[in-house]
């Protein structure tokens, strides 16, 4: 039997959504092991003079306790 643990992890990039999703996996690839899938719950942006300057995703990240 596997145990599956989820934690939420907060990422932001100045290019997409997309991009800030794979750079949250990336970082916590570092220090967690057996990731097994990523849940993005909500996307946001902050916009400065008409243009969008940061894309924000909040993930939960679910991964495999050995």
């Amino acid at each position: 039997m596997s145990v599956l643990k989820v934690i939420e992890v907060l990422s932001s990039s100045e290019t997409s959504w997309e991009d800030a999703t794979k750079k949250a996996i990336s970082k916590a690839s570092k220090t967690l092991k057996n990731i097994k899938s990523v849940y993005v719950q909500d996307q946001s942006a902050t916009v400065e003079n008409g243009t969008v300057k940061e894309f924000r995703v909040n993930l939960k990240l679910t991964f495999e306790l050995e």
